[in-house]
């Protein structure tokens, strides 16, 4: 598994004085994506990711989260098409936000939002969606980004008990996943975590109905369900490179709410 925040490079709090005439070019190119073989995954995400996407839990047993594996090898993208396209019917909000994050103010009480410079769409041309008018208000486009921002961290904020409440139980155990690819070439993925599905049948009544209370339990399950797609990473292997994707419907942090409805702040 690799450091996920690596997609970013130039990261810069987004202002006035410094991003008046600059625009971010909305025709998507995810080729920023294409050396990460995982990104992190909102739980609120699990019904549209989990038929497409293996979701696990990276991290360590004190700090875990949710991700989507993307790849097998290290810096791989099986989800990119040659043309940088996403190949797949369900972006992640992670990759989505893209090429704004929030960081958090030196004296730790705010979130700021941020631009990375780096991302190739980024222009001072003026060319695509500009950031601030002429009044140095932040523009329309901007005012979505961060309600889309705003929303990932307070789904951020709700996975983060999530994976508390699977650590507190015990539900993890360490996994390895082995594929083979049709050239017959052996390869393998660890760092990760999964669910002990004989732990989770294990639970008292008591339990089981609390995690169902709080839909915990579906999310778990839709995980476990989600590990059969590991099976369909070495097909990728041999046609993803040669295949054309076509782009996704509300691609972006303008367009879609984190599970891929339409954006109601």
């Amino acid at each position: 598994m690799t450091t996920q925040l690596l997609i970013y490079e130039t990261v810069v709090p987004l202002t006035a004085a410094r991003h008046r005439g600059c625009a971010i070019e909305t025709k998507r190119n995810y080729e920023f994506s294409s050396k990460t073989n995982s990104v992190p995954l909102m739980a609120v995400e699990f019904p549209q990711a989990a038929s497409e996407y293996a979701i696990v839990f990276a991290g360590t047993k004190e700090s875990i989260m949710p991700a989507v594996i993307l790849g097998v090898r290290e810096s791989e993208n099986l989800f990119l098409s040659r043309d940088a396209k996403w190949d797949a019917k369900y972006v992640p909000a992670f990759i989505r936000r893209y090429p704004f994050v929030f960081s958090t103010s030196a004296d730790g009480e705010r979130l700021v939002l941020c631009v990375d410079e780096a991302y190739s769409g980024f222009n001072r041309e003026a060319r695509g969606q500009e950031l601030f008018d002429d009044d140095n208000k932040p523009t329309q486009y901007v005012q979505n980004v961060l309600t889309f921002l705003q929303e990932y961290q307070a789904q951020f904020n709700r996975t983060v008990a999530f994976c508390k409440k699977v650590r507190e139980l015990d539900l993890l155990e360490p996994m390895q996943a082995q594929v083979e690819t049709t050239a017959g070439e052996k390869l393998s993925l660890a760092g990760f975590m999964a669910v002990n599905r004989e732990k989770l049948k294990a639970l008292s009544g008591e339990k089981l109905a609390e995690l169902a209370k709080t839909d915990a339990l579906e999310l778990l399950y839709l995980h476990l369900q989600s590990m059969r797609n590991f099976q369909a990473l070495p097909s990728r292997l041999s046609v993803i490179k040669g295949g054309t994707g076509e782009a996704s419907s509300g691609d972006d942090a303008t367009s879609d709410q984190l599970n891929g409805a339409r954006a109601s702040a």
